[in-house]
């Protein structure tokens, strides 16, 4: 710091107190000039710099319908993809998937692919292939890192390879190598997973997209190496591999990713009525209780795929449950219906609703926010107690304490509520700290309401501010938007010991919100506790939650046997509720082991918010995964074809598949009008440093100018 202890310091006697303090001021800021000159210079190496093997795509050279690569000369190349291709078999309440991405290469060149896709939270995924004309190759099941070496060997060693690997439960990353010039590879991928059965109706949703996430914290040059536009850091150490390409609005001629759906359905009752509140499609009946479901038209991927079908009133299920023997073990997965909830003196409610108005909410997401908050605010009963949280690059609430839900008060929150403009970024944890006091009040139920599109990356540290923050509240978040993170939304109300509701465009509103209105004032089914026969069982969850008007019992288990009955319990309002069920009355079913491993595996990943190390938690994991084939965020499915193709001699590109923006959703309000990177939250570290230097600097010198008696 030379050039603080050389400044003039006989300049106060030949001018003013005021030109002296300027003086000093653009010194200082002539220094830190030169030295953030510096830091964003190397700081923009660091980000030119690509992953190893990967080459990242600007958005600005995203073409039509292309599965693009960058080579090592710079040069753009585009690879259309012919298709995705979705085959669903639904049993009940359970659902088999068969996704088949084909990819075709029109150059004289090989090819690494790497693309990130979306599959529903709850998917058990099992089984790859890769195909090349009639060759099929089987993937298996590795160590995370075991897989990663047996592909990058392959890759190197010009075998055609593919790998999947998970980086959130909703959220996989494939890689193809090799793919050889003017030739196809297609890979495909199957998976299991529960329906969800709620207020009488069956629905199965299936993401197409991944909205762009945003990523707090400070960026950091290490962390987990991906082909994304997102900077790792503290916070998110794998925002690079969660975070595809995006085109700019406007650059295409028509969507990315064309896709077809079809859904063979079985129900197992009498079918009242089937839908896809988000789609055209076209129904074939086939006989009473079975349809075939398609896509009508062309359609891209770009909003969730959602099917929604209704038994008839008198047909109601009260009661499924499917057994599967497998490895000398028998696997069961219960739905039990309780009853209609009793009618008991509900208590007075405070209720706080927390709204995102981030960037990513910008267009029709914040509209039916806007509605959706509209409608639950002018509900509130006179008993009630209220406030309104709205947060994006910061959080403030409406008033400082709940307040009486007078006319006066929410005729307030409405005119608010009304004003509310989506932008910045999306700093969920200030608002949940706002929100969540961590308090018990028997004397009052508390309700947090949380409308959002989920979009970010730090689930893992929500989930454990939801965690330890909670008290008696109950969370219960409402996915607004095309695409919501159906991860974070399912997890965050869980963890809340509340529910979730989807809302997918504005004419649901109404619909949704009275639904979830009535949840909110009915009493729950507490305590629940469930007696299997025998002592060797392990069922999962461990713990039932409390289950709110027109939600199921659903439990997946590891049984000894197929003798005796399970016994279910619990308190309706103030009224005791029994029930029970011969266990050799359960129908055969197929996938009850992988669907029991999967919510094994969940419910040991929910250690990592409860305060377990990951080597405490890997372990337990990976031998679940490995004994079921499950993919799972230390284990991957790799398939390897035994035959080089691709001579050392010649060079392999890589390229990082783009993805669409989520309908509704506006480019420039997520990146910005210069196309930047999407707000992460916080400034480089070295930066941080150089304002603090600066800060620093003024204060001595304006110390140094008061201690000559000049201030």
């Amino acid at each position: 710091m030379q050039g603080m202890t050389g400044w003039p310091v006989a300049y106060a006697k030949k001018g003013s107190h005021m030109q002296l303090l300027l003086h000093h001021i653009r010194r200082a800021a002539g220094l830190l000039g030169g030295l953030m000159a510096a830091a964003c210079a190397a700081h923009a190496a660091q980000l030119a710099q690509p992953a190893p093997d990967t080459v990242p795509m600007r958005v600005q050279e995203v073409q039509s319908g292309t599965l693009l690569f960058r080579g090592e000369d710079g040069a753009t190349m585009a690879v259309p993809r012919l298709s995705t291709e979705v085959s669903i078999q639904v049993s009940g309440i359970v659902a088999r998937a068969v996704v088949k991405q084909t990819f075709r290469n029109p150059h004289d060149a090989w090819f690494e692919g790497i693309y990130v896709f979306p599959l529903p939270q709850n998917a058990a995924v099992d089984h790859l292939k890769m195909r090349i004309g009639e060759r099929v190759v089987q993937g298996v099941i590795k160590e995370r890192a075991q897989a990663r070496q047996a592909y990058e060997q392959a890759k190197a060693g010009g075998q055609r390879a593919a790998l999947l690997e998970q980086e959130r439960p909703n959220i996989f990353t494939a890689n193809v190598a090799n793919i050889g010039p003017r030739d196809s590879i297609v890979v495909e991928l199957e998976y299991q997973q529960t329906l969800r059965y709620d207020r009488g109706q069956f629905s199965l949703r299936f993401p197409t997209v991944i909205g762009p996430r945003y990523i707090p914290g400070t960026q950091m040059a290490d962390g987990a190496p991906g082909s994304g536009w997102g900077q790792n850091t503290n916070t998110v150490l794998d925002a690079a591999r969660i975070t595809p390409p995006v085109p700019l609005s406007g650059s295409l001629d028509e969507p990315l990713n064309p896709l077809t759906l079809t859904v063979m359905l079985d129900a197992g009752l009498p079918l009242a009525a089937v839908a896809s509140p988000y789609h055209d499609i076209q129904v074939k009946d086939i006989d009473a209780q079975r349809r075939e479901i398609r896509l009508a038209g062309k359609a891209w991927a770009t909003r969730d795929f959602e099917l929604t079908w209704k038994p008839h009133a008198d047909q109601q299920p009260q009661a499924a449950f499917f057994t599967e023997q497998k490895g000398g073990k028998t696997y069961g997965l219960l739905m039990v219906m309780p009853p209609a909830a009793a009618n008991t003196k509900a208590l007075p409610r405070e209720v706080i609703y927390i709204i995102d108005t981030s960037g990513s909410m910008e267009g029709t997401s914040i509209v039916q926010a806007r509605e959706a908050l509209h409608m639950a605010v002018a509900r509130l009963s006179a008993g009630d107690t209220f406030n309104v949280i709205e947060f994006n690059s910061s959080a403030k609430a409406l008033f400082e304490d709940a307040q009486p839900a007078t006319q006066d008060n929410i005729r307030t929150a409405v005119n608010w509520v009304k004003n509310l403009r989506a932008r910045g970024g999306t700093e969920m944890a200030l608002a949940l700290n706002l929100a969540l006091n961590g308090k018990e009040n028997p004397q009052r139920v508390r309700q947090v309401i949380f409308l959002t599109d989920g979009q970010v990356g730090n689930e893992a540290e929500l989930f454990k501010l939801i965690n330890n923050k909670l008290g008696d509240s109950r969370l219960f978040t409402v996915g607004i938007g095309s695409a919501p993170n159906s991860y974070f939304m399912t997890k965050a109300a869980q963890t809340g010991r509340g529910t979730f509701t989807y809302i997918g465009k504005v004419e649901e509103v109404k619909e949704k919100m009275t639904a979830l209105f009535a949840r909110l004032e009915s009493p729950v089914l507490k305590g629940v506790q469930v007696a299997w026969p025998g002592a060797k069982i392990e069922a999962w969850p461990r713990r039932v939650p409390d289950l709110y008007l027109g939600e199921p019992i659903v439990i997946s288990a590891a049984l000894a046997g197929t003798e005796g009955e399970v016994k279910l319990s619990g308190m309706n309002g103030d009224l005791p509720w029994k029930s029970s069920l011969p266990i050799n009355t359960a129908a055969n079913g197929n996938g009850m082991g992988v669907l029991w491993a999967r919510d094994k595996i969940s419910a040991l990943m929910e250690g990592l918010h409860e305060g377990k190390t990951e080597d405490e938690v890997r372990p337990a994991v990976v031998h679940v995964a490995l004994e079921h084939h499950l993919v799972s965020k230390y284990t991957s499915l790799v398939a390897v074809d035994k035959t080089p193709v691709r001579k050392p001699s010649d060079p392999l590109k890589s390229g990082a598949v783009p993805s669409n923006l989520p309908d509704g959703q506006l480019h420039e309000a997520i990146f910005g009008e210069q196309h930047g990177e999407l707000p992460q939250g916080a400034t480089d570290a070295r930066f941080n440093l150089l304002l603090g230097m600066l800060l620093l600097m003024i204060a001595m010198m304006l110390w140094r100018v008061r201690r000559r008696g000049l201030l």
